[in-house]
């Protein structure tokens, strides 16, 4: 059997209407599959008007928007309607990317046609409630996750990092890596634009500590703020560039004032704003893999980022950059300062966060998952004539 050969049914809670990391890479993943010859159905809630196409087929299933997050929806059911597409597809093996209703529907329509599951983690959902004022419910979440999680055959993590949380958390123990590549094209230094940089109201001469991400409050905002008021209050020179839009701009905006907030940038545009940075402060402890760090990488930036199960993959500690305990905003404010003082140290972390970069290869990373699907389904066949 070969990759050519895969029928996969794949269930994303959020596939393409409202963009992020995780759909991004999902996104990237059908392409290339589909590049193969192999067949994929995707089934998601969906939108009248999402943030982007969807690549491939997707078929729509039964939503309802999250209460105080309505630009997010909940799948509700596996409806009659999915289900006989579902058996119409036939697939050879299903994959799960959100602990949601029907992505554990999903598994038990799995389990009786006796087919493999895969399910890719791409956040830890259960720190969410840190930022709501609900941390005791982590453990309930991570019990709630672990239920779903054991019932899959394997699990790909976006980094070795996180594959070792999910181990320690008895989520599996059959965890593969999928990670994630970076465009070259659009993330390189050669897309620094100064120009552009002026336009923004951003001088030539202050360092620009650089945000990138979705701006709501489980990135880590408070922590970026707080940091960034530290060196205001040092008197270091500097300035801060926020890209992004999300439910919590406005209380960021309060928070910096003289920041300037570019709002959302993609393609090309996303490129060229990076590379205008001077370092990218990435505080957020939410991500598995960390996809802007390595865009920042890729565009020759220095990484300042707490020393979580994202960014600790990517960042070379005093290398290609900092990693700092989640929170510390006094350390993260003494690393901030070096860099924004010291020129030649920022173009030598940056320097070594570019080469670092060259390793991420998309058809590369996006094949290992292509191989788990084939193991699993060989796997589950051998079980099977054994019985």
């Amino acid at each position: 059997m070969q990759t050519s050969d895969l029928r996969i049914a794949l269930f994303s809670g959020n596939y393409n209407y409202v963009r992020d990391g995780a759909n991004q890479a999902l996104n990237r993943l059908v392409g290339y599959l589909l590049g193969q010859g192999a067949k994929v159905r995707v089934y998601s809630p969906t939108v009248a008007e999402p943030a982007f196409p969807p690549t491939g087929d997707l078929v729509s299933v039964p939503s309802m928007a999250i209460p105080n997050r309505p630009e997010y929806r909940i799948p509700l059911s596996l409806s009659y309607k999915v289900r006989r597409d579902l058996d119409t597809f036939s697939p050879n093996v299903v994959h799960i990317s959100s602990p949601d209703r029907v992505a554990r529907q999903a598994v038990k329509w799995a389990r009786r046609r006796n087919l493999p599951v895969l399910c890719s983690v791409h956040t830890r959902f259960e720190t969410y409630f840190r930022y709501y004022n609900m941390s005791f419910a982590e453990p309930l979440v991570e019990a709630w996750l672990r239920r779903l999680y054991r019932k899959c055959d394997a699990l790909v993590a976006p980094s070795e990092s996180f594959a070792q949380v999910l181990r320690e958390q008895r989520m599996n123990y059959d965890i593969d890596i999928w990670s994630r590549g970076v465009d070259r094209e659009i993330f390189n230094p050669q897309r620094r634009d100064m120009d552009w940089r002026r336009g923004q109201g951003l001088m030539d001469g202050p360092p620009v500590i650089g945000f990138l991400g979705r701006l709501v409050m489980e990135k880590g905002l408070d922590v970026f703020s707080d940091a960034i008021d530290q060196l205001r209050r040092r008197g270091v020179p500097h300035q801060v560039m926020v890209i992004g839009e999300g439910p919590a701009r406005s209380w960021f905006e309060s928070r910096l004032p003289n920041a300037r907030f570019v709002g959302f940038q993609g393609g090309a545009d996303l490129g060229r704003a990076v590379a205008s940075m001077d370092l990218l402060f990435n505080p957020s402890v939410t991500e598995t893999f960390g996809n802007v760090t390595l865009e920042a990488m890729a565009c020759g930036l220095p990484v300042v980022a707490a020393k979580a199960t994202g960014s600790q993959s990517l960042v070379e500690d005093k290398v290609s950059g900092r990693l700092i305990l989640p929170g510390a905003i006094n350390q993260f404010a003494d690393v901030l300062l070096s860099y924004c003082t010291d020129d030649a140290l920022r173009a030598q972390h940056g320097a070594a966060g570019e080469q670092r970069s060259l390793d991420y290869s998309w058809d590369a990373i996006n094949q290992t998952v292509a191989d788990t699907y084939l193991r699993l389904i060989r796997q589950r066949a051998a079980r099977t004539i054994a019985m």
